[in-house]
């Protein structure tokens, strides 16, 4: 038997050589028509009309192989490179035995070319092809994935890229697309039934007798009994920052694992473009190039006025384009889970085998009051750390804030708050700031509810707070050009809260998962803002298919255009959308188990 340390670090670094086997027929599940398939370096396909097949495929990232579920066999998906204001044709064969679908994540089209399964058409059946056909509407990075079962999981996801009509104001001389995602050899399914029986069953950093020895070091014997007790009360765990770890799953970069080293070239002086994805099922990265700052320029696929970084967070559909501009032979793209069991990694260079040195992970922090309670520890955001004094104070609140609910009044999910006037007298010119708590959250499905939630934009999240470097927030981000389309004042808000119980393992808003949900209802061009509260420990990546979210500050200033929003533990935010699609869409968290354990709505537009 392998040495459990041993065998953790194989799974961390993966194989130099894993990735895409050539099928092989007469193996459980593969297909009878072998395929030449690769990694690494997808195939890139233009023009106005492209031909895509699903199948399956076997991998070997860890020394297992394992069949995946690959488009045109390779994983990455082939990257789409399509042009602005063309109508694309792309036709979907599926060779699976289940049915399947692709998504076009971040893309404005019409609900029935959307490719989400039951809202926006049936599916496509094995042996089917399906023809999408949609105009380009917009321009920038973006990707797509299959919105079936948990087949993205499986290695079906792809970089779309769309030039814009226009000279496109980032100049480089490389381009390269980056692709995180994460791999697991088990069954998603069986990893999932395993997380609802035992919610932290992948956490490596549960806490230890050397924490406690460490805190009595640090805060003395009472105070260090005292932050054990209070978790212990709460139930709850102070590093639970994700739901799977390397204890399962292997970090890739364009489908190439950390030993197999993804590399990008580059020539001396010049400027080199990285496009970054966030591909993974469950991982939220944090991504540096030691030695090398990053200027942001694009985020979701929208130009964002130039702001330089060290660091960047971001979760599942996010992604993020950089301009560097290297001056070294080598750099390492690190890319650190935010649990930090493991990474992602590959090099920027100028040959072919050069590598850097590849940092040590950073230290895992726990969850602060400020990430359990919000305002109740303020002083613990922006660019601060956490306030362990105020631990004890805040103990007998938050038990009163599990316990307990500020207004019993809201129902059906959303709210209104007309009480609030601002500077212009529109009580809906900024955004409300009075909680409503549903009354569907009191119930089996909530184990936490956040009564004074934060509202500030500049909180880097936990383990980047103070680390040194200078790190990106939404804070950051500013629209180019601004967000212009509509400048109309709300109609109206709808406010729902992101909730769950970890000891079940369920995910909802309002308390209710999907299937006790009732469709979101929005009218079509109407002005809205909606509110998102954020009463559970974990970060959720927030997806609203069919029309742009438009962040906003908590006093109503329009910041950026996203597609996908992360909305931290405690964290109170808000954007405006204007729904220019009628139709079906989905709107859910981007972490596939939370989607599928029930952080998923409909919502219809007419």
């Amino acid at each position: 038997m392998l040495n459990p340390l041993f065998s953790r670090r194989r799974f961390v670094q993966g194989l130099a050589a894993g990735g895409v086997i050539a099928t092989v027929p007469g193996v459980a599940g593969a297909s009878s028509n072998p395929a030449s398939t690769r990694t690494g370096s997808p195939a890139v396909l233009t023009g106005r009309e492209i031909n895509l097949v699903i199948d399956q495929t076997l991998v070997n990232f860890t020394g297992t192989p394992r069949m995946a579920t690959t488009i045109n066999g390779s994983i990455p998906a082939p990257t789409l490179r399509l042009k602005e204001g063309d109508t694309v044709t792309i036709r979907v064969t599926n060779r699976l035995p289940v049915d399947t679908s692709i998504h076009w994540h971040g893309i404005i089209l019409p609900y029935q070319m959307d490719g989400v399964p039951g809202l926006s058409f049936r599916g496509i059946a094995p042996g089917e092809t399906f023809t999408y056909r949609f105009t380009l509407q917009q321009s920038g990075t973006y990707w797509y994935h299959s919105h079936s079962g948990f087949q993205e999981l499986t290695g079906m996801y792809g970089a779309l890229i769309i030039e814009p009509k226009k000279p496109d104001p980032i100049k480089a001389d490389q381009d390269y697309e980056v692709l995180l995602s994460d791999w697991m050899d088990q069954d998603p399914m069986m990893a999932l039934a395993k997380l609802k029986m035992q919610s932290d069953l992948y956490n490596f950093n549960q806490p230890t007798a050397m924490d406690f020895f460490r805190d009595w070091s640090q805060m003395g014997i009472g105070a260090a009994f005292e932050k054990r007790q209070m978790w212990n009360d709460m139930r709850m765990n102070p590093t639970d920052l994700a739901d799977l770890s390397a204890a399962t799953l292997t970090f890739l970069m364009n489908g190439t694992t950390p030993a197999g080293n993804w590399s990008g070239l580059f020539k001396p002086g010049e400027r080199v473009r990285l496009r970054f994805i966030n591909a993974a099922g469950n991982t939220f990265y944090d991504v540096r190039i030691p030695g090398l700052q990053m200027t942001v320029m694009q985020a979701d696929g929208q130009n964002v006025e130039p702001v330089t970084v060290d660091e960047f967070r971001f979760g599942p559909g996010e992604t993020y384009d950089v301009l560097v501009e290297p001056k070294a032979d080598a750099y390492t793209l690190f890319a650190q889970s935010m649990d930090r069991s493991g990474y992602a990694r590959g090099t920027l260079a100028v040959a072919a085998g050069l590598t850097a040195p590849v940092p040590d992970l950073d230290p895992v922090e726990w969850l602060s009051m400020g990430d359990m309670m919000g305002a109740m520890d303020h002083s613990a955001m922006g660019h601060g750390g956490m306030n362990h004094s105020g631990m004890n104070h805040n103990m007998d609140h938050m038990q009163h804030m599990n316990m307990q609910g500020m207004d019993h009044s809201r129902h059906g999910g959303m709210a209104m708050d007309h009480s609030q006037h601002s500077r212009h007298g529109n009580p809906l010119a900024i955004p409300s700031s009075t909680v409503r708590h549903a009354s569907t959250e009191y119930g089996p499905s909530v184990d936490m509810r956040v009564d004074m939630p934060r509202t500030n934009l500049d909180d880097p999240g936990i383990g980047l707070r103070k680390n040194g470097r200078r790190v990106l927030t939404l804070d950051d981000l500013r629209s180019a050009s601004g967000v212009l389309e509509d400048r109309r004042v709300p109609a109206r808000e709808l406010e729902l809260h992101l909730t769950g119980n970890m000891e079940r393992y369920t995910w909802s808003f309002d308390g209710l998962e999907f299937g006790k949900s009732t469709p979101v209802a929005m009218k079509h061009n109407e002005r809205i803002r909606v509110i998102l509260q954020n009463d559970t420990m974990m970060t959720h990546p927030m997806h609203l298919h069919g029309m742009w979210s438009d962040l906003e500050t908590d006093q109503g200033e329009l910041r950026v255009r996203r597609h996908t929003i992360p909305v931290q533990p405690a964290q109170r935010i808000s954007f405006l959308t204007t729904p220019h699609d009628v139709g079906r869409w989905a709107w859910h968290c981007h972490l596939a188990f939370h989607m599928d354990s029930g952080m998923f709505r409909t919502v219809v537009v007419s």
